[in-house]
């Protein structure tokens, strides 16, 4: 096998096809011209069919400089808590650890786990709780945070949530079932979560 690993690396450098980023690609959409052309031969009295991005905005661009604020959309599957709202850092609770993102953040897209999620904007910090999501951070200041669930934190009681986990503590110790287990673990999991994020 290690005999034929310098011809596999010759070849991947030799290569000339590169896949594009999102920021190469044009904001606008451009249809494909030989996919049309090979349509109007095949079916000519057809137009053609549209894909998704015909029908999406145009992208904002990405900007030359670093802007000075974020764009935030925070939303869930029934409202939207941020929409285009501009502030100064926002801290996700990625699976990898805390992330902090601030205007020009380099394009990331992070899957959150049961945390805090901060808003920063000036001297004015929003804090959420959050049991999951994902955090898609564009190369253009935007960021887009999608949670399944998310409450601000000081709606939170901190006795149900001591009463929460000691009912899952106790499920977890006495599940008999892999599917007992799963959701005594999952209940454990995010009342932790909570714990942490009232008492820190």
């Amino acid at each position: 096998m290690f005999r034929h690993s310098s011809r596999f690396l010759t070849r991947a450098t030799t290569m000339t096809w590169r896949r594009p980023f999102a920021t190469d690609l044009s904001a606008e959409y451009v249809a494909d011209s030989k996919f049309v052309e090979a349509w109007s031969k095949t079916i000519p009295n057809v137009e053609p069919p549209k894909t998704p991005s015909a029908f999406m905005a145009p992208r904002p661009a990405t900007p030359s400089s670093i802007p000075s604020k974020l764009t935030v959309n925070f939303v869930l599957p029934y409202s939207s808590e941020l929409s285009g709202k501009e502030v100064d850092m926002v801290i996700i609770p990625a699976t990898t650890g805390q992330m902090g993102v601030l205007p020009g953040h380099v394009a990331t897209i992070a899957e959150l786990k049961p945390g805090v999620l901060s808003v920063h904007e000036g001297n004015d910090v929003n804090k959420y709780f959050v049991s999951g999501g994902f955090a898609f951070v564009h190369a253009n200041s935007f960021a887009d945070i999608i949670a399944i669930e998310a409450v601000p934190l000081d709606r939170i009681d901190p006795n149900l949530v001591q009463k929460g986990l000691t009912e899952f503590t106790q499920k977890l110790s006495t599940a008999s079932t892999d599917v007992e287990k799963a959701e005594a673990q999952i209940g454990v999991d995010v009342h932790s979560a909570l714990n942490a994020a009232l008492t820190g």
